[in-house]
């Protein structure tokens, strides 16, 4: 009889959306964008039509296309933070 653990997944350090939860990834983005900007760039009822967190957290854990858009745009809000940041330390 094997006793052993199964094996553990593969670590991914350059995977930036590693360890974060969908939560935390929708917030970061309502933070940042409101829910108006979000219902903009990734147009649903759920960002549109009296949102919530919990709402839209079970939309999107149902609806494949609609959680890869809002992951996408939390990569594409990165970018642009990092950029602004090395921007902003570059200027004179």
């Amino acid at each position: 009889m094997n006793d052993s653990l199964p094996p553990s997944p593969p670590a991914q350090p350059r995977n930036p959306l590693h360890g974060l939860t969908l939560e935390r990834i929708l917030t970061a983005l309502v933070a940042h964008f409101g829910w108006p900007g979000l219902g903009q760039r990734i147009p649903v009822r759920c960002f549109t039509h009296d949102p919530s967190i919990a709402s839209s957290l079970r939309f999107l854990r149902k609806t494949p296309w609609a959680r890869e858009k809002v992951e996408g745009l939390y990569l594409f809000m990165l970018r642009e933070q990092r950029r602004a940041s090395r921007d902003r330390t570059a200027a004179p």
